[in-house]
């Protein structure tokens, strides 16, 4: 019986040796690396899914909504542009319903008023509060 006590004292020395040799710095490295990868691989991935959501492909939609407006808390109103006419179509919860077909030419695109005049910056406006008495 001593003689498996004198050779089990060894193994369990050995075993609490290695258990020691932990080494803190190392662990944490690979610990903050790790999340480093995984935090860059949620940003790669919302990168990716905007660039495939934004991707046209040349004359695959013939449907476009031009215009939306909410008139209700679950009610809209979509103007869409289909084959060279625009269709007024109400949604809500009920489903979908044609409002008004417009036909004959689209009215060219409106143009953008022009703005009215620049806001000043705050640098400006420091300038200008510091000048009067």
């Amino acid at each position: 019986m001593l003689a498996l006590l004198a050779q089990a004292a060894p193994a369990a020395a050995a075993a609490a040796n290695t258990a020691t040799d932990f080494n803190v710095g190392a662990e944490l490295l690979r610990v903050v690396l790790s999340l480093a990868g995984i935090i860059g691989l949620i940003f790669a991935a919302g990168w990716l899914s905007k660039r495939l959501q934004a991707r046209t492909v040349p004359g695959g939609r013939r449907i476009r909504c031009v215009e939306t407006l909410a008139v209700g808390a679950r009610d809209r109103v979509l103007l869409l542009e289909a084959h060279g006419k625009r269709l007024l179509v109400g949604a809500g919860p009920g489903g979908l319903r044609t409002l008004h077909v417009f036909d004959g030419e689209l009215p060219p695109p409106e143009e953008a008023a022009p703005p009215a005049a620049p806001v000043p910056g705050f640098a400006e406006l420091l300038n200008r509060w510091k000048r009067t008495p």
